[in-house]
């Protein structure tokens, strides 16, 4: 079978249009060097975009709300060990901070989080991070707790304003063993634990209000699926008190992915299914599911729930639909009609995190692909009318920024596997003619998930030193149908690590990377491929594991209760195929280490526990493999603070200028890398 590269995506890949360049929308620009280019082994490119660089005046934005005259969002700040704080704006003022240090606005239902931060009627409720109890906020004033301080945690909650309450999912470690989900209700103020108005699932999620209070809909699912798998949708009344009131299941004999149900203004029911293989909107009467057409095909309208309270769509009080489609790694904005017709909003974003919508006006966290993502107004037409806030305060001049492509590529069964590729950028340095460029194959976690084309400075410092980068979209990947999705099903630890070799081989034979310095990172399951691609082949000549998984086996007892059935679906149900659990831990199949290795690892991670990394790092000491492991304390599963980020990658850097031989432009602190000679600080 022969790759073809596909079109370059022009449009949706360029930068904003010039009708939309103007200096409201252009985020302020570092000057180019203006050094003539000099010719210099990639590697050893000297480059403006440092560690620190990419830390320093950046900001994590989502979670729009409007209420009343004001906008509000979250921020999330590594410089201030990864704090997320509550934003407002309006019309005619700046941007403010309402929320005082230290609360940190954060849930870990699910681990993952997401849903922390209700806004109704000039009151928010929020979900602190250092003890996980619900507060009352009324801006001006100090934050009330309204759950008590116990093993309680909260996310999605919705007002229920005629019985003056919160319905929230709680998540209850008070036992001994899993952790409880119900759905819960409990006064707006005051306090209280909640009261049960469903459970009984392993899972519940996505708790949805009708506007006139009088129904609610929401989600659920059972171990070993995950919410991208089998999840039921249900809906009810209320009774006298509040209960639920004949709860009706919708779905009760699917085999599908139901997620982010929502209501009309007349209270008709819609959700998202993947019930003919892409994720698609859907009106719910009884147990019909009755397709709304869209015009679009071949994209996704939806993706997997990692966090609480997600949104692909919303609806419109015109009774249009407003959807983020998503069409491989590019997501594109439409209005739809209802009746197969759609309008394109070509904002000149690639990517949609969140929508809030205010009459004429919708509220966008969008990504673009040759500018920082911002917080952004835009009208009906996608036309940009304000930008409220970027994820950085500056942003790299487009010289430094490669163009991007969406490949695909043979991989093994005569199959295709897909990824984005972005080749070495630097206006002031080239390479020897002939020279191709070191590859990093960035493979994403998940492993559910997928790349993304927007922005990404992180890129970029690889890039503008001379290294090429295919960010792998593997079987497994959302963006390209459930069927696609479920190839890694039963196969994990062997597709995504074909795909892998597949991927970095093929570029290699295109010239478009140098086969003796393929390079292969990822965090958490992209930590798993990693090391499974040391273990099982030897095509990488480094690596780098983020909190990656050595032992599947282990994993399986300890992790949280989210994932700890996820492996029952991509390897196989435990313990009865044991041997699978074997098979496919790297850290049982030692001899196949050749290539040196780097594992970063938090030590407050709950999902890959620490001891994943620290065991296959004794054993690559013990059987001589060039290895370091640094270990962050305060860090979680996901690096969020400013030093740790400075820190990672720079050691990474280090360490791959040590056992591959170049000289780094930077001066980077110095690790131990075991093993190597010479290279103790």
């Amino acid at each position: 079978m022969r790759l073809l590269f596909s079109v370059l995506l022009a449009v949706l890949l360029g930068a904003c249009n010039d009708a939309k360049q103007d200096s409201a929308t252009t985020p302020h620009q570092e000057a180019s060097m203006t050094i003539p280019q000099t010719v210099l082994d990639p590697g050893s490119w000297p480059s403006p975009i440092t560690a620190e660089s990419l830390v320093e005046g950046s900001r994590g934005l989502g979670s729009p709300h409007k209420d009343g005259d004001y906008l509000y969002w979250l921020e999330s700040r590594p410089e201030q060990g990864g704090r997320t704080t509550i934003m407002r704006w309006r019309q005619g003022e700046e941007p403010a901070e309402l929320l005082p240090e230290p609360f940190n606005v954060r849930s870990r239902v699910h681990e993952y989080g997401g849903g922390s931060l209700l806004v109704a009627n000039g009151r928010l409720w929020f979900s602190n991070f250092a003890d996980q109890r619900l507060y009352s906020f009324i801006p001006g004033e100090a934050p009330v707790p309204i759950t008590p301080d116990s093993k309680l945690r909260f996310a999605g909650c919705r007002l229920d304003a005629p019985r003056n309450r919160l319905i929230c999912i709680r998540e209850d470690h008070r036992g001994s063993g899993e952790p409880v989900n119900s759905l819960v209700a409990l006064p707006a103020e005051g306090m209280s634990e909640g009261e049960i108005l469903f459970s009984g699932t392993d899972f519940v999620s996505a708790p949805r209000l009708s506007a006139d209070f009088s129904r609610i809909a929401f989600t659920s699912w059972m171990h070993p699926n995950m919410p991208w798998d089998n999840t039921s949708l249900h809906s009810a009344g209320f009774g006298a008190e509040g209960e639920l009131d004949g709860l009706v299941t919708h779905n009760p004999e699917s085999a599908e992915s139901v997620i982010d149900p929502q209501w009309s203004s007349d209270n008709r029911l819609y959700a998202l299914s993947d019930r003919d293989n892409w994720w698609r909107p859907y009106a719910v009467e009884d147990e019909t599911f009755s397709p709304v057409p869209t015009g679009l095909e071949g994209v996704e309208i939806g993706g997997p729930e990692w966090s609480i309270d997600s949104h692909y769509y919303r609806l419109l009080e015109s009774g249009e639909m407003l959807v983020s489609a998503r069409r491989g790694s590019v997501e594109t904005l439409h209005i739809l009609d209802g009746k197969g017709g759609q309008r394109l909003l070509d904002t000149g974003a690639v990517a949609y995190s969140a929508v809030a919508v205010a009459g004429d006006r919708l509220y966008v966290t969008a990504g673009f692909a040759k500018q920082p993502s911002a917080l952004i107004a835009i009208d009906r037409q996608g036309a940009i009318l304000e930008v409220l806030r970027r994820s950085r305060d500056r942003g790299l001049a487009e010289s430094w920024v490669p163009d991007i492509e969406q490949i695909s590529f043979p991989v093994p069964g005569d199959a295709v596997a897909h990824g984005v590729y972005l080749a070495p950028q630097n206006p002031d340095v080239i390479a020897p003619a002939g020279k191709a460029p070191p590859l990093i194959v960035s493979v994403h976690g998940g492993p559910t998930a997928s790349a993304d084309v927007s922005y990404n400075p992180e890129h970029y410092y690889w890039t503008s030193r001379g290294f090429a980068i295919l960010d792998l979209n593997y079987r497994g990947s959302t963006g390209f149908g459930r069927s696609y999705r479920r190839e890694l099903y039963g196969n994990w630890g062997v597709t995504d690590v074909q795909d892998a070799v597949a991927g970095a081989s093929w570029l290699a034979e295109q010239s478009l990377a140098d086969p003796e310095r393929l390079i292969i990172r990822g965090g958490s399951a992209g930590g798993y491929t990693t090391l499974a691609a040391h273990a099982f082949h030897n095509t990488f000549a480094a690596g780098a594991s983020y909190y990656g998984i050595s032992d599947m086996e282990a994993l399986a007892g300890e992790t949280h209760k989210f994932e700890s059935r996820y492996l029952d679906q991509v390897i196989g149900p435990y313990p009865e195929r044991r041997d699978l659990y074997i098979e496919r831990s790297p850290i049982h199949h030692l001899e196949g280490f050749k290539a040196p290795l780097i594992l970063l690892q938090g030590l407050d991670d709950p999902v890959v526990p620490p001891n994943q990394s620290e065991a296959i790092f004794a054993a690559l000491k013990r059987s001589g493999v060039p290895t370091a492991y640094i270990a962050y304390e305060g860090e979680s599963h996901g690096f969020r603070k400013a030093e740790t980020l400075i820190s990672s990658l720079q050691a990474e850097l280090y360490f791959y200028a040590q056992v591959l031989g170049f000289d780094p432009a930077d001066d980077l602190p110095a690790i131990v890398i075991e093993n190597l000679a010479g290279t103790d600080p």
